[in-house]
């Protein structure tokens, strides 16, 4: 089917309720070929619903999505195959090996063998071929649900939190099989996650979620450089029960006191700016720090700022 743009996906204005919770509230985007797209945002974000209807599993109750320059209402069929879906969980045969759970998926799209055997490759699951699919860990079971995605050749690939659970290895082991499909086979990705490590080293563009909207949009470096970003001194006091008024010093924009660590975060313009003051003033107040760190801001710390919540809390 040709397509009439470079956009493999085109989100326009979509919303979708579920009774009095708007979870994805006037959405619009795009993912061009070849792009890596996160949606990060925390649980009840809206991540979630959006892919859902991205999958054709649920229907937009307003607005419009386009795949390949095709409707799921009139181009079922082709969309079907042109997807590929991972999930957080998949559940497989028990007694089917590796390869035979392959050959079974790739039967379904008249596949041979030999992308059978590429997909083994590209999984790093060689050594597995024949082990049955309930003795696998939690990583080669997410390698497998993965490989089973790809075996169609599919022309966006959507991924759902696909290494929640996991251990930072089989993480990693993961975000290097995504690297290397990209640079093998240049697959358009959407994928939903929490983790802002993994979408700072998986993706091209980063869209930040919250309540069902989206809060801010772009290359790390854009999002990190705008969005009126700034700089962190973060430190532990020596006694944490001491909070002097730091409200005095240049540069200031917000101030964090963690009540449970006793870990204060300064939010601020500028390091060079604001850091000399700083020192000054807890020298002349007699107020001692165990420990000292100077960073620039993170998209957790965007997301707090902009949020005033933590990323791990639930909605």
């Amino acid at each position: 089917m040709k397509q009439a743009s470079e956009n493999i996906v085109e989100i326009k204005n979509v919303s979708k309720s579920f009774k009095n919770v708007h979870a994805v509230n006037d959405i619009s985007l795009t993912v061009k070929k070849g792009e890596y797209l996160a949606l990060l945002g925390p649980n009840g974000a809206g991540k979630t619903t959006l892919v859902e209807m991205i999958e054709g599993l649920q229907h937009p109750d307003s607005g419009e999505i386009l795949l390949l320059n095709s409707h799921w209402g009139r181009h079922k069929d082709f969309l079907h195959r042109a997807i590929g879906i991972s999930l957080q969980e998949t559940r497989f045969i028990d007694k089917l090996t590796v390869k035979e759970t392959l050959m079974l998926f790739a039967s379904f799209y008249s596949e041979s063998s030999k992308r059978v055997d590429e997909i083994v490759e590209l999984t790093g699951l060689q050594e597995k071929t024949r082990s049955y699919t309930v003795n696998l860990s939690g990583g080669q079971r997410q390698r497998l649900a993965l490989g089973i995605a790809l075996i169609n050749k599919p022309g966006i690939l959507l991924l759902d939190e696909p290494t929640t659970g996991l251990d930072p290895a089989s993480r990693r082991e993961i975000w290097r099989i995504l690297l290397d499909l990209k640079e093998r086979e240049k697959t358009t990705m959407i994928l939903t996650t929490h983790y802002m490590e993994e979408a700072s080293y998986l993706c091209d563009k980063i869209v930040i979620m919250h309540k069902g909207r989206i809060l801010a949009r772009g290359k790390l470096h854009e999002l990190l450089s705008g969005n009126n970003s700034g700089e962190i001194i973060e430190f532990f006091p020596d006694n944490p029960e001491q909070k002097p008024d730091f409200s005095c010093l240049p540069g200031i924009r917000n101030i964090e006191w963690d009540e449970q660590s006793g870990k204060c975060k300064l939010i601020i313009n500028e390091i060079v700016e604001t850091l000399p003051v700083f020192m000054k003033h807890t020298h002349a107040l007699g107020y001692t720090l165990k420990s000292l760190e100077c960073r620039k801001m993170t998209l957790e710390d965007l997301f707090v700022e902009m949020t005033g919540r933590t990323f791990s809390e639930n909605e």
